[in-house]
């Protein structure tokens, strides 16, 4: 079977930055091509056109055009095009692409178009409770009218996506993967007491704002306690400033934030290393539609303090491989992550159990062959 995932973003030096929707289908390609199927990566928004392979994985750089008032749709007609040479050439049997912005609202391509629901942009606005633009909201409807099939990485996200834009549709539920050899706690020697890691990127919808207030609490009980922030700085939506860590720093206790170590992006391939050396990992987040990290650092056997919203349950299990709180509940999530510093055996059955459960649900096996049977059926 030949597969494509259309995406603007990929983790690869040659791409640009990337977030959580290019490392799932990094993984989701590993997976596929490592049981014997075709893949491409059809990347848009690069700066040159490039076609190359690496991996056993088909790479397509797309460079916008550039043409006030119509770039986008003569982008759409230009990704069209590969997409449909690609099919003529019978190299290509089907094509996914996230729900994000809608990117295949004006693409029909000559084969099915699966579209994966990631969050989209009015998905997270309804979560971060502000506006979505009509044009971004309509445009995001009129690709998932016009799928041939609707995946999505969360069942919470699904139904609240069908409800948002009014769907008849049903959603296959396939959660996002990691690789299992790239994330595994194989030296616990390193690991460092006290310390806590948040990584992701510092934005008011996952929580950045909260951690200072978190720290505070967990700093006042255990003045040994070390806040480690790794993630690229954001603008923030909300109020327009440049920079979310600069709006951070003030909502640390002067006494707390001198045990506060941030530091800024680091290379994907080197956060397992960080992870590693971390005791507890938090994410207060509000708004996701399945995390990557979460997965990542349960699969590293770490005990994590999560926000319980929606998604959050489809991950993580209460009181069985993590705990999961409320993220404007400072104090008690405070107190969580306290418990875990202070209890080892309560930090390794969570760990165990964690990694389990990631084995059982989100590698990259378990994931490749429920998409590619789920390809299959839309194929036929």
């Amino acid at each position: 079977m030949r597969v494509a995932f259309l995406t603007p973003e990929f983790p690869h030096p040659k791409m640009g930055s990337s977030g959580g929707i290019g490392t799932s289908i990094l993984n989701l390609a590993k997976g596929l091509t490592t049981a014997g199927h075709e893949v491409y990566v059809l990347v848009y928004g690069q700066k040159e056109d490039e076609v190359f392979t690496e991996n056993n994985i088909h790479y397509y750089r797309i460079k916008n055009v550039k043409l006030k008032g119509f770039s986008r749709l003569l982008t759409q007609k230009k990704i069209q095009k590969v997409i449909n040479t690609l099919v003529k050439n019978k190299a290509l049997d089907i094509v996914e692409a996230p729900d994000w912005t809608g990117i295949t609202s004006e693409i029909k391509p000559n084969c099915p178009v699966v579209i994966r629901l990631n969050g989209s942009d009015t998905y997270f606005c309804h979560l971060d409770q502000r506006p979505v633009k009509t044009l971004n909201k309509f445009r995001e409807k009129k690709a998932l009218q016009n799928a041939d099939a609707l995946l999505s990485v969360s069942q919470y996200t699904a139904d609240v996506t069908k409800e948002l834009f009014s769907l008849k549709n049903d959603f296959t539920i396939i959660p996002n993967s990691i690789d299992l050899e790239n994330f595994s706690n194989n030296d616990s020697n390193i690991q460092q007491e006290n310390t806590i890691l948040y990584f992701g990127t510092l934005i008011r919808k996952k929580g950045s704002l909260e951690l200072p207030l978190i720290f505070n609490e967990v700093y006042k009980e255990n003045n040994q306690a070390k806040l480690i922030i790794i993630g690229r700085d954001a603008s923030d939506i909300v109020t327009g400033n440049s920079s979310v860590w600069s709006m951070m720093q003030p909502l640390f206790d002067k006494a707390a934030f001198q045990k506060v170590t941030y530091l800024g992006s680091v290379p994907y391939e080197t956060i397992k290393e960080h992870i590693n050396a971390a005791t507890v990992c938090v994410f207060p987040t509000f708004a996701e539609a399945l995390p990557v990290s979460w997965i990542e650092a349960m699969a590293m056997q770490k005990a994590i303090v999560a926000s319980n919203i929606g998604w959050a349950t489809e991950v993580i299990d209460n009181g069985v491989n993590g705990f999961l709180v409320p993220p404007r509940e400072h104090q008690q999530f405070a107190q969580k992550i306290i418990t875990l510093l202070e209890n080892e055996a309560l930090r390794n059955q969570f760990g165990a159990a964690a990694r389990k459960k990631v084995e059982q649900k989100f590698s990259i096996e378990v994931v490749a062959k429920q998409s590619a049977d789920f390809y299959k059926s839309i194929i036929q």
